[in-house]
């Protein structure tokens, strides 16, 4: 009787989880709270689904982290969340895709492009008329070397870690980390001095959606690598089995490759002949 309940396969059926429920209504939450907060109401609703979803997010990943250390990933699952990773940075591409395919729509037809705010048209400008761009060769060239540098120091704490030199992989993170931080603080520099602004004209707004979401998203990798810091502190990650911090490294090569096609076309291509500052 007990061969019965003996396992005689690689895969791990987890436990009956509340994430999955719980995630979901704090999204569906969350969205129809920022529809509310966007058509003036308040933001309450929107900031109990955010919160719910940060929960759902700590309680899920944990409960991940917990089965790893226990054993449960074998290497059939391991090659699942490899293969979950690769289709999630793959549909972050298809986000930023929508984002470039309206900056190129705009600046390659601008005399289709409307100036919400005059409700006229550029008249075939790019930037349109008005409007001062921000000079790539000040904060947006330090920020890119910030950010290729943060991959550097990421690659070596990979490296450290694959070498079981603990001290490289603390030292690795942590510079990533700080880099990280500093880039944002610049960005949110650059987005406080800009001459433009979101809203009235079609420049402001494909610039921060684009940059925004980049920026969001350079956040989010930041605080994933803070907490593969904290975990390389107690010891979770071996030689043999890192995937939690190889994910994260993934998605902050992602970040990097992302930043680049920004700081190419919108930044220097974007302005290329405008008065910029």
């Amino acid at each position: 009787m007990a061969d019965a309940h003996v396992k005689h396969h690689d895969y791990h059926v987890v436990d009956p989880s509340p994430w999955p429920i719980i995630g979901s209504v704090s999204a569906l939450i969350g969205t129809a709270g920022a529809v509310v907060w966007m058509h003036g109401g308040t933001a309450l609703i929107m900031t109990a689904g955010l919160i719910g979803v940060i929960y759902t997010m700590f309680g899920w990943w944990r409960d991940v982290i917990r089965e790893g250390r226990e054993g449960f990933h074998t290497p059939v699952v391991v090659l699942g969340l490899r293969y979950g990773m690769v289709l999630f940075i793959a549909s972050e591409v298809m986000f930023f895709v929508a984002w470039f395919w309206a900056f190129f729509d705009a600046s390659l037809f601008a005399n289709e492009a409307i100036n919400f705010q005059r409700l006229e048209f550029t008249g075939g400008v790019w930037p349109p008329k008005g409007i001062e761009a921000l000079d790539p060769w000040h904060l947006p060239l330090l920020n890119t070397l910030i950010l290729l540098t943060s991959g550097t120091t990421v690659t070596w704490a990979h490296h450290a870690l694959i070498h079981n030199d603990r001290d490289g992989l603390k030292w690795g993170l942590w510079l990533t980390v700080g880099l990280g931080a500093l880039f944002s603080l610049l960005q949110a520099y650059e987005y406080a001095h800009a001459h433009f602004a979101f809203s009235g004209n079609i420049y402001g707004a494909t610039f921060f959606m684009a940059t925004g979401f980049h920026g969001f998203h350079v956040i989010v990798g930041t605080i994933f690598l803070a907490v593969c810091l904290m975990r390389a502190y107690a010891g979770h990650f071996t030689p043999e089995k890192h995937f939690g911090f190889e994910a994260a490294a993934w998605y902050w090569h992602f970040v990097d490759v992302v930043w680049l096609f920004l700081f190419t076309f919108i930044y220097v291509w974007g302005t290329a002949g405008a008065h910029a500052y």
